[in-house]
């Protein structure tokens, strides 16, 4: 099993900056991906951001490009998402995930609220 709690989420005005953590533990050895997902409310949770365990290619929603950076420090089992130039759009439950040997996200994070006020 793998363990994700979210971290850093909150209530700011259009244009600040946040940034998210997710501490990973347990069984990560058999992981294949890493990301963070959201959903805003009365909408279906859609992708994010995205990057390999073992490092190497990274992807993001169009939505996010240029605005938002995941990355991840090895020695603190933790991976980020860091956001810049918030909307109000932004604003929805954000998760981490982290996926099985198959690739499929199995593992969910309890999800960390970001609200963006115009």
């Amino acid at each position: 099993q793998v363990q994700l709690v979210e971290s850093g989420g909150g209530l700011v005005q259009a244009g600040d900056s946040l940034r998210l953590s997710c501490a990973i533990s347990g069984r990560t050895s058999s992981s294949y991906a890493m990301g963070w997902f959201r959903q805003a409310p009365g909408k279906e949770r859609e992708f994010v951001a995205d990057m390999y365990w073992r490092g190497g290619s990274i992807s993001y929603a169009d939505s996010v490009k240029g605005r938002f950076t995941i990355s991840r420090d090895n020695a603190k089992n933790t991976m980020y998402l860091q956001m810049n130039s918030l909307k109000p759009e932004d604003t929805a439950i954000y998760y981490c995930a982290v996926t099985n040997i198959n690739g499929q996200y199995d593992f969910w994070g309890q999800g960390t609220q970001v609200t963006v006020s115009s």
